[in-house]
């Protein structure tokens, strides 16, 4: 199973980066200090790691594809990450938003104005057309401004015929939020999930955006139908993994709603649930990041007994 890395700026960075993930308080981080790196997966893509969601690179003839785009800050870094990576010095041609979420998204505006076209599914833009409430951080996002929105929207699927690969974007129905994006590069066999994986840690499910622990888990188990031994997943968050590290995720996951459901089931009040531990064999290798054992606990049982 994999365990999270125990470099602690890498994780405080990724930590501050969730912490506002909803808010405007992103203004607050010191992106100075923040470097983008680069890991090179095969020839012509590469992860990026900063502050925020992890983005996916394809750069080769056809020109630069970017899966996620961190804050706004961060959009010279992140440039200046994938020509030194590349050597390609050509403008970002395709943005593809994975979710509407800020530490994603956050970088739109600035590649738009660029030229960069910007490509979600449609609750994606619907999302970051209006307000929204998050319950999660008790926070309020205000809208987005236009510049920042998908211009190309999708509602099941759409594919980039690009730099020598067909890269399947399809949607993933109440997942992490309910405008998630799997984007698969069929012939180069990588996946980048967005926050339908979270590496090593317990994930944010975001249930005031449509997101659900069931559809988390369904979206799993279609992406490992899609793939072999050797398939490369990108998570939302966290290192390069490997298939056995999705599959692990996944069955903490069934193993842990599993065991909520059947105290919800044998009437538990959620203090009790808590008190019970249902996630205690897991604590050690997922509990330690972002969404602490009691937080994945309340989430699945507001999940669980919400109203339909």
């Amino acid at each position: 199973m994999l365990i999270y890395p125990q470099n602690k700026n890498i994780w405080f960075t990724i930590v501050l980066a969730l912490s506002c993930l909803l808010s405007s308080a992103n203004a607050q981080q010191n992106f100075d200090t923040i470097q983008v790196r680069s890991t090179k997966i095969t020839d012509g893509v590469y992860m990026l790691t900063g502050s925020g969601g992890n983005p996916g690179v394809s750069a080769g003839e056809d020109g630069i594809f970017i899966i996620d785009d961190q804050f706004a800050p961060l959009t010279e870094k992140i440039k200046k990450a994938i020509v030194d990576a590349t050597k390609i010095s050509s403008p970002i041609r395709f943005v593809l938003n994975t979710h509407w979420h800020g530490d994603h998204t956050g970088g739109n505006e600035n590649l738009g104005k660029a030229g960069a076209v910007i490509v979600a599914h449609n609750n994606v833009r619907k999302r970051m057309s209006v307000e929204q409430f998050n319950k999660f951080f008790d926070h309020t996002t205000p809208a987005s401004p236009k510049g920042a929105l998908p211009i190309v929207t999708f509602s099941t699927d759409v594919t980039f015929h690009l730099n020598g690969d067909d890269i399947h974007v399809f949607h993933v129905d109440t997942a992490h939020t309910d405008g998630d994006a799997i984007v698969h590069f069929t012939k180069a066999n990588i996946i980048h999930m967005g926050d339908v994986f979270f590496s090593g840690s317990y994930p944010f499910i975001d249930l005031s955006s449509g997101g659900s622990v069931n559809g988390i888990i369904a979206a799993v188990e279609k992406v490992l139908r899609l793939t072999n031994p050797q398939t490369k997943i990108i998570p939302g968050h966290g290192p390069l993994s490997t298939v056995e590290d999705l599959q692990a995720y996944h069955d903490m996951l069934v193993s842990i709603l599993d065991r909520v459901s059947r105290l919800i089931a044998d009437g538990k009040t959620l203090d009790e649930v808590k008190t019970a531990k249902p996630t205690a064999e897991y604590d050690d290798s997922w509990g330690k990041g972002f969404v602490s054992p009691d937080r994945i606990i309340e989430t699945l049982y507001n999940n669980l007994t919400r109203r339909k």
